[in-house]
């Protein structure tokens, strides 16, 4: 698994009713593209180091892609 900064983090739903999880990749702390990653969690906005399962995939996006970084929600 390789990604670069601004790339999409995606942990499938391991059961029926579970939701999907995403991160958008904020740095790459491996060598050449690869894990661990620190991460900015789409639900909640917290940020982790993450060395991502069989259960991940990266979502690529063009380095000038401006619509890259996912929305930290609004605390309530």
């Amino acid at each position: 698994m390789r990604a670069r900064p601004g790339d999409r983090l995606v942990i499938r739903a391991h059961r029926v009713g579970e939701r999907v999880l995403d991160a958008e990749i904020l740095e790459v702390l491996g060598e050449d593209g690869a894990p661990p990653f620190l991460v900015r969690w789409q639900q909640d906005g917290h940020l982790s180091h993450i060395y991502p399962g069989s259960d991940a995939f990266v979502e690529h996006f063009k380095p000038d892609h401006s619509s890259a970084t996912l929305p930290v929600p609004e605390a309530s």
